[in-house]
Formats: structure tokens, C-alpha cells, sequence
């Protein structure tokens, strides 16, 4: 208590008391408290939420007559490292920078290496960084050659409300494409449609993907799904515009359009085109003539759906399934 009602107090009259810092002023108040207190370093560091180490290393370096010892000290080094280089490498670094701006410090080194410079890939690194800590190098500005394409607005297509849900066979279906290279020089658009609920799949196959094309396979699944088709899910591909679109308004169907680069949001489809490449394209004997390849295809899109027992759905055909969930419209699962 004596250190309290003297040394303290004294100091709080000198006129030559230094301005304290917001952090020097609050080490203060801990010792206030602590010598007022009884000196219980316990019950200081609760009162002001600080650890032990922190109090005992600032109660050591603290003196009541010198308050700046409450004052964070600096922690930059002492001794400074030097610069070992010479004006000449310096330069000679900067120039081949400057005709070089995307090199980095090892190809420059190998080129100063050639120039007879004996210097180390870290020297330039430290070379090049103190050229523009000193303004001396400055860094081409950016300059990207691809702009990102503008999103156009479309006509009818929506993303997919965060709030729609899928509960019934026919609410979501995943429509994609997916390249077919079975001979050299020869390209297929394979098209897949994937019912989410149910994994009934309709599948053909054309020389292009044009929305023409995927029109046609439009009427190909509303023919072939055994159920009411609510809402097709896309990506932004070209194909699925213009008549695309405008079928699926006239049809009353609603068209969701995936965001820019986000295939994972259509990753049902894009599963199933793995399975029909694995199953059906990489094993098939056919000549890919878009006929018979068609008929194969065709064959192997009911294989799919009544015969290939699918592990999402139990061990269960798509067809099984469709039949039980008639049967038991209770206790539906929405995705």
C-alpha cells in the first residue's frame, strides 16, 4: 500500500509525465489496481482479462518513475542485413527486368549467370525487392486479353428459387450433353435427361448440338417419361435457347438456368453421362452410324430404366421405383 499512496501519486504530480499511449495508459490501470489490491496478481489479471505471462512480463520491465517503460517497444531488428551487392548488379538486374517484366528471380539469375555475374536466385529476389520498395522498379500494369462474357437475360429461364422443391418424379429434370469421339475425326452430342427422383433417363444422340437438336429431344422426353415433366434444369449452353426455350414456355414447362462454371449444381445428369459411357458407349459393337447407333441407344435407355438395378435407389429400377411411389404417395422426401 505504500507503493500506492507514494511512489504513484508523485508520479501523477510531476509536469514532465510523457504521453502515454491508449495501450501504455490501460498497463497503467493494471498496476493501480494491482498495488491497490494487495498486490494479487491473480485477481488483476481476472479483473482485466489478461493472462499471467502478460502481466509478469510487463510488471518486470514496468518502473514506476519511468512510464514509458509501458510502452510497446519496437520489434524491428537492431541489425539491419546490408545490401552485398554492387551498384552494377543492381542495374544489371533492373534492366533485365525491365525487359523481361513476367520473369521471375531464377530466370534472371541464369541470365546474369551468362553475364558473368556470380549471384544466387535469393540475392535477385532480394535485389528485385528492394528496386521497388525503392520505386525505382515498377510492375507492368494488368492487363487481362479475356474478359469475362457478359451474362445475357433470358427470355424465360430463371435460376432455380432457392424455396422450389423437388418431391415427385417430374419435378427436376437435369438435361446435358455430353461429346462422343467413337472414331477419329468424328464428334456425337449425346443428350442426357435425368429425372432427380425417380433416375428415369431419356437419351439420344445427334451430329451437333444445336437448339434445333435439342428441341427435337424436348419432344423425345415428354413422349418417353412416364410422368409429367414440371421443370427442366440446364446450363447456358447456346443449345438451350431460342426454340429450346421458347418449347418449354409454350409446353408450360418451367426452365432453370444454372449460374456461370457451376456444373456440380447439375451433378445427377452429369453422373449419368459417366454411366452411359462406362455401360453402354465404351462396350457397344456398333459402327456409330447415327441410325443403328440410335436403335442401341435406344435399347440400352430401357435397359437403364427396367432391367439395371440403381444403388440410389435401393437396388431398384427406376421403373420399380415409379410403381412403388404410386402406391405409397405418403412420406414423400423433397430434395
Amino acid at each position: 500500500m505504500k507503493f500506492r499512496n507514494v511512489a504513484i501519486p508523485q508520479h501523477k504530480k510531476l509536469s514532465g509525465i510523457p504521453d502515454l499511449s491508449k495501450e501504455a495508459k490501460a498497463r497503467l490501470k493494471w498496476f493501480d489496481y494491482y498495488y491497490s489490491n494487495g498486490q494479487n496478481a491473480r485477481k488483476t489479471c481476472i479483473h482485466f482479462d489478461i493472462s499471467p505471462q502478460t502481466f509478469y512480463r510487463w510488471k518486470r520491465r514496468y518502473r514506476p518513475d519511468k512510464l514509458e517503460t509501458l510502452e510497446a517497444r519496437s520489434h524491428v531488428a537492431k541489425h539491419l542485413r546490408q545490401p552485398t551487392w554492387s551498384p552494377e548488379m543492381s542495374n544489371a538486374v533492373l534492366k533485365l527486368r525491365e525487359d523481361n517484366p513476367r520473369w521471375g528471380k531464377e530466370k534472371l539469375a541464369s541470365l546474369l549467370h551468362e553475364q558473368g555475374y556470380t549471384i544466387s536466385n535469393s540475392m535477385v529476389g532480394r535485389i528485385l525487392k528492394s528496386l521497388r520498395d525503392r520505386g525505382v522498379l515498377r510492375e507492368p500494369v494488368f492487363n487481362p486479353i479475356s474478359a469475362r462474357k457478359k451474362v445475357r437475360k433470358r427470355p424465360y429461364a430463371i435460376r432455380k428459387p432457392k424455396e422450389y422443391q423437388i418431391c415427385n418424379p417430374g419435378d427436376l429434370i437435369q438435361v446435358d450433353t455430353m461429346d462422343v469421339r467413337p472414331l477419329p475425326g468424328i464428334v456425337l452430342k449425346h443428350f442426357t435427361a435425368h429425372d432427380v427422383v425417380s433416375k428415369w433417363n431419356v437419351l439420344s444422340v445427334y451430329t451437333s448440338a444445336t437448339a434445333t437438336n435439342a428441341s427435337e429431344f424436348l419432344n423425345l422426353m415428354t413422349k418417353r417419361m412416364p410422368f409429367l415433366i414440371r421443370a427442366i434444369q440446364v446450363d447456358g449452353g447456346p443449345e438451350f435457347e431460342s426454340i429450346f426455350e421458347e418449347k418449354c414456355r409454350q409446353d408450360g414447362i418451367r426452365l432453370f438456368s444454372l449460374p456461370p462454371r457451376s456444373p456440380k449444381l447439375n451433378g445427377a445428369v452429369e453422373r449419368a453421362h459417366r454411366t452411359h459411357a462406362e455401360e453402354f458407349y465404351e462396350i457397344t459393337d456398333s459402327d456409330f452410324a447415327l441410325p443403328t447407333l440410335r436403335k442401341a441407344l435406344l435399347e440400352w435407355e430401357m435397359r437403364y430404366n427396367t432391367v439395371r438395378p440403381h444403388q440410389s435407389l435401393d437396388y431398384l429400377t427406376p421403373s420399380k421405383f415409379l410403381a412403388l411411389s404410386n402406391q405409397e404417395k405418403e412420406g414423400v422426401k423433397c430434395h
